[in-house]
This record gives C-alpha cells, sequence and structure tokens, in this order.
C-alpha cells in the first residue's frame, strides 16, 4: 500500500496542538494538517500561498533556505521576514533519507515550543519515516520506471509485465490504471500515490492503483499541463490499454477545456473515438469552415451540434439573438456545401469539428 502521508501529518498536528505543512524538496505542497484555531498567524500569507497554490513562492523558499534546512539533520527555528512575506516564524523538521532531505513538515512557531520538547522529536521520527516514503517514491523512475516503459513500449510486454508485478511485490496485484501527463518536459518527479514513473514522448506516464489517480493526477496538473486517467484494468499485462486510454484522455483534456484539466476515459464521450483514430487532413467540405477567418462560425455550428440542433438553447449559449444565429448557420451551410437539416451531414461535421480541437492542441 502507498503511504498516507495525509495520515502522517496529522498525526504531527494532533501531537503537537498546531497544523503542520509538509512540502517536498521542490516546496510543492504534499499535505497540510486542518485547524479551529481562531489565531490569524496560523493562516499567514506563506501558508495560505503554500495551499491554494500548491507550492511556496521563490522568496519564502529563498528564505528559509538560507537556515539550512536542506543540510539541517533536526528542527530547525526559522524566524519571520516580513520582506519575503514571512510574517510569523516557521519550525522546520527536514524529511531526510540516508543523509539526503526529500521533503520538509512545516510547523507556525510563535516561540511557545522548545526545540528540546520531547514531542518535536517524535515529529521529527515521523519527518524521517515520511522521508524514507518519499525516497521511495523519488526512485520511482529507477528500475520501476525502467519496467513500466518496456511495458508500455516494447513488444516484449508479456515478459515485462511479469517483471514488474513481481517488483511491486503486493502493490502490483490489480487492479492498476494508467495516468498521462503531457506535455511534460520536466524528468520524472517525486509523486507520493505513484506505483511506478516514466517519462516517454514528451509525456509522463504515473502507475496508479486506482484510488490514488485522481491524487496523484492534481499533482501533475498545471496551467500548461492537461492530465488524462485510464480505466482500471485487473492485471499489470493490460496497463498499455490504459495507458492509450489516459494519453487520450488527456489529449481531449488540452482540446476541450470543459473537460480538464483532467479527464477520465469513461468521461471523455465522441474523443474516446476521435483519439483512437490517426490524425488525418480535415475532411474537404469541412475544411473552409476551419480557416481562421471563420473561427467564430465553426464555433457557432460546434455548438449548435453540441445542443442537438436546438436554436434556442445554441442562441442562449452563444448569447446572441436567434436571427443571428440562423444568419451564421446559413453561412456554415454555403462554406461547407452541408445541409444541417440532414443527420449524416450533421455527423460529419460534428466529427470533423471535434477532430479539429484535437489538432489545434497537439
Amino acid at each position: 500500500m502507498e503511504p498516507d502521508y495525509q495520515e502522517l501529518i496529522d498525526e504531527v498536528s494532533a501531537r503537537l496542538g498546531t497544523p503542520a505543512t509538509l512540502e517536498g524538496r521542490d516546496f510543492a505542497l504534499i499535505a497540510f494538517g486542518a485547524h479551529d484555531s481562531a489565531d490569524d498567524r496560523v493562516m499567514d500569507p506563506v501558508r495560505t500561498r503554500s495551499i491554494l497554490h500548491r507550492r511556496s513562492s521563490v522568496e519564502v523558499r529563498a528564505w528559509f533556505e538560507r537556515f539550512g534546512i536542506a543540510r539541517a539533520r533536526g528542527p530547525v527555528r526559522i524566524p519571520p521576514d516580513p520582506a519575503a512575506g514571512v510574517r510569523t516564524g516557521r519550525i522546520c523538521l527536514p524529511a531526510r533519507h540516508h543523509g539526503v532531505v526529500y521533503g520538509y513538515i512545516w510547523l507556525v512557531d510563535d516561540g511557545a515550543l522548545e526545540l528540546t520538547d520531547v514531542r518535536l522529536a517524535d515529529a521529527q521520527a515521523t519527518a524521517e519515516r515520511i522521508g524514507s516514503l518519499l525516497a521511495r517514491s523519488a526512485g520511482l523512475g529507477g528500475r520501476l520506471g525502467a519496467l513500466l516503459h518496456t511495458l508500455l513500449t516494447s513488444p516484449q510486454r508479456e515478459a515485462a509485465a511479469g517483471e514488474l508485478t513481481e517488483a511491486l511485490g503486493p502493490a502490483g496485484t490489480g487492479p492498476l490504471t494508467m495516468v498521462a501527463a503531457l506535455p511534460w518536459n520536466d524528468g520524472t518527479p517525486a509523486l507520493p500515490g505513484a506505483l511506478a514513473l516514466c517519462a516517454l514522448e514528451g509525456t509522463l506516464a504515473a502507475l496508479v492503483r486506482p484510488a490514488s489517480a485522481r491524487a496523484v493526477a492534481g499533482r501533475l496538473c498545471g496551467p500548461e499541463v492537461a492530465v488524462g486517467i485510464g480505466a482500471d484494468r485487473p492485471v499489470a499485462a493490460e496497463l498499455p490499454a490504459a495507458w492509450r486510454e489516459a494519453l487520450g484522455a488527456a489529449r481531449a483534456a488540452r482540446a476541450e477545456p470543459a473537460l480538464g484539466p483532467i479527464a477520465s476515459w469513461n468521461a471523455i464521450g465522441p474523443y474516446r473515438l476521435l483519439t483512437t483514430l490517426p490524425q488525418a487532413a480535415p475532411d474537404p467540405a469541412v475544411a473552409p469552415l476551419l480557416a481562421p477567418a471563420h473561427r467564430e462560425l465553426a464555433r457557432t455550428a460546434e455548438i449548435f451540434l453540441d445542443q442537438a440542433g436546438s436554436p434556442a438553447r445554441t442562441a442562449n449559449a452563444l448569447g446572441i439573438h436567434r436571427q443571428t444565429l440562423y444568419y451564421r448557420l446559413t453561412r456554415v451551410e454555403a462554406l461547407t456545401g452541408l445541409d444541417l437539416a440532414d443527420g449524416e451531414h450533421r455527423l460529419l461535421l460534428h466529427l470533423a469539428l471535434k477532430a479539429a480541437r484535437l489538432r489545434d492542441a497537439g
């Protein structure tokens, strides 16, 4: 089973009577303890930003690192620095494994807690346990990642599936699924919740248990990164199919904002078909409509078809008068030669417009 970082942080919070926050060594948020304190210092700007944006700012990171937290082997007290936005002091508990720091537990510090407090020693022991768990996650790009890469890309998939299952041990028993993040050019990160990771063809592939899929996806998605989740599979040998689904779902999330930034294969509708087809040039009839000069007409046609051809719903969705809609649809028919009263013509136009979205999204 994968470690429950939230549970460990809640233990620290309860032990010390103050909310704790866990960040990776890259200062990305992993877990945070809830609190019911009326003290505004508990939710100072640094902690608020970390929770809302899932990462500390560059200025805050620079201030914290000045106190040697990356080399410390025990609790470190850090004073406030208003210039960096740190209004309240901190106690940092480094999460280390074999002398290497893999993360930090942060405690809001009002000076009441002595660094020699036995409770803090217990919390540091928990930090060391977290460090070993994070180290294991960071190592997933090694042998496990190589086996996953082979399973997803090589014809020798049966042997790779057997080796991967054996290497994972109890965690390798199903159900399993795949998460795809794209575009991805940052190597293999430390990713709590993932069983194995590998980078390939501008994407990141993460092997996960279905229960962890959304949490892993949430840590990967970003302003430019879309994430897809494949359907569950009972055994590792079926993971290549789950990978194709996850990749298709990620492509759909990039193409269709209403789906993203995280999309599951089972929830992407017609994109399940379109993402399995080879990319081709636009249909000759629809190609004129896809010219940049007719972008608004193409959008009108797509929404009209999304709304099952309802003029009232389409006009409402576009915020235009119904007569304006009729005018635009007449122009669509003139450009394409298609009859929007014909079911087959509608199907062709709808699929062509959705396929164009996929092509434009890359």
